[in-house]
């Protein structure tokens, strides 16, 4: 698998993050208060500017309410 299509997946699970962000009503800050990450770190994920980590979803998840599962669950095709 090369970069782009790396970058393309991070990309799309990030916007997934800041999707269930909002329908929450949550600022970053808060987000990362309830998941005990940095405020910046969010932005990162959000933004794709870093690829995290299985313990990071899972306090994501926990401080959104949702399964993990549910932070994977979004489009993507992987393209040839």
């Amino acid at each position: 698998m090369n970069n782009i299509r790396n970058q393309a997946y991070i990309n799309s699970f990030g916007a997934n993050v800041k999707k269930l962000r909002l329908a929450r009503k949550y600022s970053r800050e808060t987000l990362a208060a309830y998941a005990g990450i940095e405020t910046m770190q969010v932005y990162r994920i959000e933004t794709g500017k870093v690829n995290t980590t299985i313990s990071t979803i899972l306090h994501l998840a926990k401080a959104l309410e949702v399964s993990p599962k549910k932070l994977l669950d979004f489009d993507f095709t992987l393209k040839d």
